[in-house]
């Protein structure tokens, strides 16, 4: 049976992977800055607010969506876009989880 090279890694590293590669690229990390120092949810085209076009926007904000970093809900011909508050701090402690289990203690490469 052919597995994915994904399962090959435990779903464990699969998953903070996942969340790992939504932080990949500078416009999702000032997208999810952006929401935070507004503090609330913004609704409408929020590509006013960045150095990006709406297209370039909308793929950013669909790649945090799909991580569930943010959420999205229509409102009439908008789109509230919101920190998935629970899912960031899952971040952080996934994050902080994964950067303390590297032995840099016994680390002997300089």
């Amino acid at each position: 049976m052919v597995q994915a090279k994904t399962q090959l890694f435990g779903k464990e590293l699969t998953h903070s992977a996942r969340l790992f590669r939504a932080l990949s690229h500078p416009a999702r990390l000032r997208i999810l800055k952006f929401l935070a120092e507004t503090n609330t949810c913004i609704t409408g085209d929020i590509s006013d607010d960045l150095p990006l076009g709406r297209t370039t926007v909308n793929q950013h904000l669909a790649e945090l969506k799909d991580a569930e970093l943010i959420t999205g809900h229509i409102e009439g011909v908008k789109t509230r876009y919101c920190l998935n508050t629970e899912k960031i701090v899952e971040l952080r402690n996934v994050l902080g989880e994964f950067l303390s289990s590297l032995d840099l203690n016994k680390y002997h490469c300089k």
